[in-house]
């Protein structure tokens, strides 16, 4: 696995929990574990394809509706792109996963409060530095 296909994935994700309005961890519960490590194989060959082609797949493939979590229209601010958010994403997995274990910290990184407060595009909390939110990550809480 390389870094551009964690990348890729954590870009995805993204991208789909904005186009069906969830939280990220209703885009990661929806494809489980055996679902985001599918994600990870087949990277090198859907980066040839747009992420709304793949998106539209997986969106049909595992089910996943419409949500509520729109923090896009509201927002006061420049919008930061899903492949931004997704960078910032692919180095808290990379400097957090234990052995490599990518899918596994997908999973966490993306479940946890952390990604809901990055979500929130009025702050600039996507802006801070990625081991500040890493370590905020690992504590459970916002380190001051």
């Amino acid at each position: 696995m390389t870094d551009n296909n964690l990348f890729y994935v954590c870009s995805l994700i993204e991208y789909i929990a904005r186009q069906t309005k969830n939280k990220r961890k209703v885009v990661v519960d929806s494809l489980g574990i055996e679902g985001i490590k599918k994600q990870l194989h087949d990277a090198p060959v859907n980066h040839c394809l747009s992420f709304e082609q793949v998106g539209e797949e997986i969106i049909d493939h595992y089910k996943i509706t419409t949500g509520d979590f729109d923090t896009i229209t509201n927002c006061k601010y420049k919008v930061p792109s899903f492949q931004d958010i997704g960078k910032l994403y692919a180095i808290i997995v990379e400097n957090s996963s234990e052995k490599g274990d990518f899918p596994t910290e997908i999973k966490n990184l993306f479940s946890s409060f952390i990604s809901d407060e990055i979500s929130r595009f009025n702050t600039n909390l996507y802006y801070q530095n990625p081991d500040f939110l890493r370590c905020s990550y690992k504590a459970g809480y916002l380190l001051e």
